[in-house]
């Protein structure tokens, strides 16, 4: 018998409490494994995007333990990648200065960052695109834009907070897949916040469905990766039944929710 991967990051009975009083997370545990894909899924305000931010070292959990392996204290955040829900782009730069901007937080010159800003581009498909300034594209344009500035970075761990969820369906589909072949491309581990049955049926490894408010993880759906993620995988019998499986795991979890 294989032994069992170990975890990249693990949250380990993570709490966190707002200066407000607000309780966002209470006995949180979620495993992270090396070339996972596993998607949040659970109603809004019940701490998906806090969980990111503690995984990023963009805030300190109440109570609890964010667990990377390797000696306690080394600083894990040059690994990530952090891609938030609006493309937070500077409007008076353009293209390539926008992706050079995580480069330059680094003290990497323009100059030593051309290589990996066009390789990033080329990666999301807009190498034709690196002189435009950001009110010339598309919102799925935009964030394209966004995802390469967090692959320049070369990230082990690319954290997504929801990026596609303003975009309309036919956009978020192409986004989807594209996301899929980024993965394949670059061997990293994704962690993807949404609210979107569907799209966390068709894109991750494991589906982590949380509580509301407190939030934890209720319910873990594994969807198996055999074949390939396409039209047909979006049409077939197994996507409906695994949609349905986790459609009834939040039903059940949010019933008794206010709307």
């Amino acid at each position: 018998m294989a032994e069992p991967v170990a975890p990249l990051v693990s949250l380990n009975g993570i709490s966190k409490v707002f200066a407000n009083g607000v309780t966002a997370l209470a006995g949180f545990h979620l495993d992270i494994r090396e070339g996972e894909f596993v998607s949040l899924l659970g109603p809004s305000g019940c701490g998906k995007s806090t969980a990111l931010r503690l995984i990023a070292g963009l805030a300190q959990p109440t109570a609890g333990s964010v667990i990377w392996p390797g000696p306690a204290g080394l600083d894990h955040r040059a690994e990530i990648g952090f891609v938030f829900q609006e493309p937070t782009l500077m409007p008076w730069a353009n293209v390539t200065d926008n992706v050079w901007l995580p480069l330059r937080l680094r003290g990497i010159s323009k100059r030593e960052a051309q290589g990996r800003i066009a390789e990033s581009l080329s990666l999301v498909g807009l190498e034709a695109f690196a002189e435009a300034y950001p009110r010339e594209l598309s919102g799925g344009m935009k964030m394209r834009v966004s995802i390469a500035r967090a692959l320049t970075l070369k990230p082990r761990l690319l954290l997504m907070d929801e990026p596609f969820g303003a975009l309309d369906e036919i956009t978020r589909f192409r986004l989807n897949d594209d996301l899929l072949r980024l993965k394949r491309d670059l061997s990293c581990t994704i962690v993807f916040v949404t609210h979107s049955v569907f799209e966390s049926v068709y894109l991750s490894d494991r589906v982590a469905v949380m509580t509301p408010h407190p939030g934890c993880i209720a319910a873990e759906i594994r969807v198996d990766r055999s074949g390939e993620r396409s039209m047909n995988f979006r049409t077939s019998a197994r996507y409906a039944e695994l949609c349905r499986d986790v459609s009834q795991v939040l039903a059940e979890l949010t019933s008794n929710e206010p709307l």
